[in-house]
């Protein structure tokens, strides 16, 4: 099995076999901790080979720099058939989340596990903005 594409993002779809992103992404900007972000969405795209058919284990894990489940892990199963007449398939999941919350700045990483094995990490920077000062006023007020 080869991983083709592990990307976070604000949009992601499945149609018809075609996986569709949006504004790929590794970096959220805040400016007040903890830090809710509204919605993101991770998409996976795994090619398999013929000898790979069968039921596969999927989990997805979000850590943060101490190695702490930010999440509690996402496990699912992929079931990949084959006809005839191909000898590797696709499958595509989008995981949709909303309102993921990070209690402070900091190095994360989304974890890609395939049946039991760690296949990749996708790094998330969250980064703390500075306050906005108030606009100076005009020269001569």
């Amino acid at each position: 099995m080869d991983v083709e594409v592990f990307a976070l993002c604000d949009a992601a779809t499945d149609s018809g076999g075609k996986l569709n992103l949006l504004g790929a992404f590794d970096r959220i900007n805040g400016r007040k901790f903890p830090l809710v972000h509204p919605h993101c969405a991770i998409a996976l795209r795994v090619r398999f080979d013929r000898i790979e058919e069968g039921n596969h284990r999927v989990k997805i894990s979000l850590i943060d720099a101490d190695g702490n489940s930010v999440i509690p892990g996402i496990d699912g199963n992929i079931g990949i058939k084959f006809p005839e007449e191909v000898q590797s398939v696709c499958a595509n999941m989008v995981l949709n989340m909303n309102g993921l919350k990070f209690e402070r700045p900091g190095q994360y990483s989304i974890e890609l596990a395939l049946d039991g094995r760690h296949e990749k990490s996708l790094p998330v920077n969250v980064v703390e903005m500075p306050a906005q000062s108030p606009p100076e006023p005009p020269m001569g007020s």
